[in-house]
C-alpha cells in the first residue's frame, strides 16, 4: 500500500475508496476504526483518523456517535464521479494535447485507445 509519492493518509483514503468500489464496504456498513487502521497498517492513529476524516469531508463516510464511521449512501457513485473527473484532468486532457502535437485525428486516437483496451482484455 505504501507509495513514497503519496502521503499515507491519502493512501488510506484511497484504500477505503477502493474497498467501497469493490463492494467490501457496502453502503451503511462500518469501516475500520482509527485504532484498527493503526494496528493493521502500523501507523499512527492520527494518520488513520486523517484518512477517515478526509472521506467524511467528501461525504463518502459519516460518523455515528459512539459507533464509528460508516459508508454513506451514494458513496460509490461519488467516488466514481470524483475519479472520472481526476482521470479526465490527469490523463485524458494531456493525452489529447499530445495527440494534437503529433497530428493525430480524433479517429486515429480513438482507434489507438480501442486497440490498447483490447490488448488488456
Amino acid at each position: 500500500m505504501r507509495n513514497e509519492q503519496t502521503l499515507i493518509y491519502l493512501q488510506i483514503a484511497q484504500m477505503l475508496e477502493d474497498g467501497i468500489l469493490r463492494g467490501i464496504y457496502p453502503e451503511e456498513t462500518q469501516v475500520p476504526s482509527t485504532n484498527e487502521l493503526a494496528r493493521t497498517l502500523r501507523i499512527n492513529p492520527a494518520t488513520g483518523a486523517k484518512g477517515l476524516n478526509l472521506l467524511a469531508e467528501d461525504g463518502i463516510l459519516y460518523k455515528r456517535r459512539g459507533l464509528g464511521m460508516f459508508v454513506a449512501p451514494g458513496a460509490a457513485e461519488r467516488i466514481r464521479a470524483k475519479r472520472r473527473s481526476e482521470f479526465l484532468q490527469q490523463y485524458v486532457r494531456p493525452l489529447a494535447a499530445e495527440a494534437r502535437k503529433l497530428g493525430l485525428t480524433a479517429e486515429e486516437l480513438q482507434a489507438m485507445l480501442r486497440d490498447a483496451c483490447e490488448e488488456e482484455e
